[in-house]
């Protein structure tokens, strides 16, 4: 297994070929988010020519990577408490300039970098957990967030929660004290 703070890698040898799993980090809740076939270092260039077979993919144990990523996500968890408390210390910034300023651009660029890293660590209901951590309805939440994204500080994922800071943001984000460490 191989891991980093964004997740942890599991592979699986199938004949000629390393199959890769990558889950991000946090708790394991089903299957891989990218697989990635490669030839092994060792492998028969024989083997290697004809290709990925179907009878490669059937061999792919799923089960048995998940059940290898459940073990395995226990000793990364020290690693997502420092990444969920880091989320959590950006909210009630976030919170504080509400408070302070209202529905302002640094108000908005911090909700967004806070929701953003969110989404990319796969927090179900981001949407409800900001609206926690800031003491706010998530409906108030969500409104804040089109609105972010009106204003151009948050692009959209077409169907999907999450986005990613525009430049517009990010300037703003860097002009703001003791705040790089939101995004």
């Amino acid at each position: 297994m191989d891991a980093d703070e964004t997740g942890f890698e599991i592979t699986q040898r199938q004949g000629a070929w390393d199959i890769r799993m990558w889950w991000p980090s946090g708790p394991v809740t089903g299957g891989p988010q990218r697989i990635t076939i490669e030839k092994a270092q060792d492998a028969p260039a024989r083997d290697v020519a004809r290709g990925i077979s179907t009878t490669v993919l059937r061999r792919l144990d799923l089960t048995e990577a998940v059940q290898a990523a459940q073990k395995a996500a226990p000793s990364l968890e020290e690693g997502a408490r420092e990444i969920t408390q880091t989320i959590e210390e950006a909210a009630k910034t976030a919170g504080r300039l509400l408070a302070l300023e209202g529905v302002s651009a640094p108000y908005l660029v911090m909700l967004s970098a806070v929701y953003v890293q969110m989404t990319s660590i796969g927090a179900r209901r981001p949407v409800d957990w900001l609206a926690q951590l800031i003491e706010r309805r998530p409906e108030t939440v969500r409104d804040h967030l089109k609105k972010a994204r009106r204003d151009g500080y948050l692009s959209s994922l077409a169907g999907k929660a999450g986005g990613e800071l525009t430049d517009k943001a990010t300037a703003v984000l860097d002009s703001l004290p003791d705040a790089g460490e939101a995004r």
